[in-house]
């Protein structure tokens, strides 16, 4: 038996599949997550990207 026929009876769509679903439930929780988010957690979030001190500190600053 070859290694194309042994491929041949594999059913590998299935994992593609899998992996679909998968990946469209955690984009369906993380969009459910933010649209019912509090309004504070959101400002917050959204402002951190302005922040200078956000307690993270580059190659210059620990030297």
């Amino acid at each position: 038996m070859r290694l194309s026929d042994i491929m041949s009876f594999l059913d590998l769509h299935v994992w593609a599949e899998v992996a679909l679903v998968i990946f469209l439930a955690v984009f369906a929780l993380v969009v459910f997550r933010i649209l019912f988010a509090p309004r504070e957690v959101t400002k917050r979030i959204a402002s951190l990207p302005l922040q200078d001190d956000n307690g993270v500190s580059t190659l210059e600053e620990g030297e």
